[in-house]
């Protein structure tokens, strides 16, 4: 088998990425993979660190306000269309896959008309403009929510989940050793709190100012913060002194932090969100305001009319998080039922289930 896997730009949709192509690579251990982003973003580092090769396009998205950048930006499809056209005619793939991210759209644009068979994993609850416009032309659809007939065409669309870090499949197990690894106490409750791997300022700032709440509760806070807040993290939970308050720039042991937390306090990207309903534990969602087209409250919201979480929106959540965070901790019921219900929309093997897809559509 080969295949060309394409887009990037953030973690969210270069996990998927990674993951398609290391469940391709588990079941066909000759299988070709080559990558292709948009140079000067992420995957470009991410991709080769995982193990792959990957070509860069002159490709960037359109800036939201006037700029003389958005004059390039017709040069730069062309251009980036012409390249991809050219790598995927080197690489002669079987299939080329897109995850969504500025190079997807050139490349799955250049795989369609050359009549090669073509995929994209569409991880949000709310599609981007790329994949909307991709859709008309790719062989099928992989898809992480319901009702996404709204914008699809129905016969494309395979329902799979997004890919999540196997690690963090089954936690049940793991409980006593996160308690040691984190140096936690056995009989207080725990409250995670995550705001992607940039850190959410927001969050972060709504935490700072209410850590005397956790030390009077006698509540422990796993506060993962991000590169940019962490010194000043670090300054607030030292004038504080409390052994219940463990800051941590990143958290890489997330299997751990997952396992001990009884609550969990989370922005709502999409693969956050695909992990915590594998997780299955009370969850609060913050989604970001400044990420295109909202994505991140169409997501949560998903969950809300499903009673599987608690959303604050992110105006709000100076004002209201540890009021909602109080509510919940002291209510038992609630926590159960939230956990009862992210936990039935949990897919724990998209991976695979993606993989299928693909040798479907290639006879395999």
């Amino acid at each position: 088998m080969k295949a060309i896997i394409s887009g990037g730009g953030t973690g969210g949709h270069i996990f998927p990425a990674i993951a398609i192509a290391n469940a391709i690579k588990s079941k066909y251990n000759d299988a070709e993979i080559l990558f292709i982003g948009a140079k000067g973003r992420m995957e470009m580092e991410k991709v080769p660190q995982a193990g792959y090769k990957i070509e860069g396009l002159w490709i960037s998205g359109l800036q939201r306000r006037l700029t003389w950048k958005n004059f390039l930006f017709p040069i730069k499809v062309i251009s980036s269309t012409l390249k991809a056209k050219k790598i995927i005619k080197n690489f002669k793939p079987d299939i080329v896959i897109g995850v969504g991210g500025f190079a997807s759209g050139p490349t799955l644009q250049a795989a369609s008309k050359l009549n090669i068979p073509t995929l994209i994993q569409e991880q949000n609850s709310y599609p981007g403009i790329t994949n909307k416009m991709l859709s008309k032309n790719v062989s099928k659809i992989c898809v992480a929510y319901d009702n996404m007939n709204r914008w699809f065409e129905e016969r494309k669309i395979c329902f799979t989940g997004n890919p999540v870090r196997q690690n963090i499949v089954n936690i049940l197990d793991k409980r006593d050793k996160a308690i040691e690894h984190f140096g936690l106490s056995t009989n207080k409750k725990t409250v995670l709190v995550v705001g992607g791997s940039l850190g959410a300022l927001t969050i972060n700032e709504s935490i700072a100012r209410n850590l005397k709440y956790f030390v009077d509760n006698d509540i422990q806070i796993l506060w993962q913060t991000g590169k940019g807040y962490y010194s000043k993290a670090k300054e607030h939970a030292d004038e504080i002194k409390s052994n219940n308050i463990k800051v941590f720039e990143f958290i890489y042991e997330m299997d751990l932090a997952y396992s001990v937390a009884d609550v969990i306090i989370s922005r709502a990207g999409a693969i956050a969100i695909s992990e915590l309903c594998c997780v299955g534990k009370p969850t609060i969602l913050i989604p970001s305001p400044n990420v295109a087209e909202d994505h991140q409250t169409k997501n949560a919201m998903a969950l809300v009319d499903k009673n599987a979480t608690i959303l604050v929106k992110d105006i709000d959540s100076r004002e209201k998080l540890i009021d909602e965070l109080d509510l919940l901790i002291k209510d038992e019921e609630k926590q159960k039922q939230l956990s009862e219900n992210i936990i039935k929309l949990g897919v724990k093997d998209a991976d695979k289930r993606i993989l299928g897809i693909i040798e479907e559509l290639l006879g395999f």
